[in-house]
């Protein structure tokens, strides 16, 4: 069960997804995914559509979210796994984010027109089906189709990133508010993408030693970020801070995602799976899985 072809990190239609909840798990289950999870950003309305679709297609599934959160200055994502979606706390604090998010997309809106991009709001909008979930990817698919940039990853680097044109400091949730609502959802916490952020070693010792203090259980070790010797750094960390080891693609579209779901690599050894917690409950459902393959 250590070699499970899990992913754990993807997003939909829901958040900044651009397929559809049943559309991502086809194409989880095309891909040789067995255990999958869908983690919007701060949203949950896509779980009952992926939970029923991974249910036919014989996956075995736990609902997931990516919280955003504000450390050190800097953005983080921390991973809600095997989450009650229902859980009256975590559905209220992931409101009061999506609340802040209309107001941050306006500024980088106005932001972006007085570098000569207008329209730029209105644009990020129509990728969204929500107007409270309009992120900086929705932007970035409007400047590609506008032709100011050749793809997501040239926008990010030109324009929204820290000290470009369309960014906007927004404050998130705090580090131990969001591992506090996974919990208390009957969730486990995992920091997602570790190599992405930019601390310092110091800096980010402290992030993985608050985490724990919290209660948070994972880190993401194996994602479409991480290169082979940040695979290994954060598999050796994930022992040091006895954390579990998770596994996701961060999908969010077809032709724009560095991995297509199902060919991350395995996770390295010496770490204990995030889906070992789950091994007894879900056994049946995993044989099941595995059958099918």
């Amino acid at each position: 069960m250590h070699l499970l072809n899990a992913d754990l990190h993807c997003h939909s239609t829901a958040s900044d997804g651009s397929l559809s909840p049943t559309e991502l798990a086809q194409r989880a289950r095309k891909g040789g995914v067995v255990l999958w999870a869908l983690t919007d950003h701060d949203e949950l309305a896509g779980q009952a559509e992926a939970a029923a679709a991974a249910k036919a297609l014989g996956m075995a599934y736990v609902p997931g979210v990516e919280v955003s959160v504000t450390f050190a200055g800097e953005t983080v994502h921390i991973l809600g796994l095997d989450v009650d979606p229902e859980h009256p706390g975590l559905v209220r604090g992931l409101a009061a984010l999506r609340a802040g998010r209309e107001g941050r997309a306006r500024a980088m809106g106005d932001s972006l027109a007085k570098a000569g991009i207008p329209g730029a709001y209105e644009g990020a909008i129509a990728y969204a089906d929500n107007p409270e979930l309009v992120s900086r990817t929705h932007f970035a698919r409007f400047l590609v189709e506008q032709g100011h940039c050749a793809n997501v990853q040239e926008v990010f680097q030109r324009f929204l990133k820290e000290g470009k044109p369309g960014f906007v400091e927004h404050k998130w949730a705090g580090l131990g508010e969001a591992v506090g609502w996974i919990r208390a959802a009957g969730g486990v916490a995992a920091i997602a993408h570790p190599a992405r952020y930019h601390f310092s070693p110091t800096a980010e010792y402290a992030l993985f030693s608050e985490f724990r203090e919290h209660g948070g259980r994972a880190v993401e070790v194996t994602c479409a970020s991480h290169f082979p010797d940040e695979v290994a750094k954060y598999a050796e960390m994930a022992r040091e801070f006895g954390l579990l080891a998770s596994r996701g693609s961060d999908f969010h579209a077809p032709g724009e995602s560095r991995v297509e779901l199902g060919t991350l690599p395995d996770l390295p050894g010496q770490v204990t799976p995030i889906w070992s917690l789950w091994a007894d409950r879900l056994a049946e459902r995993y044989e099941a899985s595995l059958a099918q393959h």
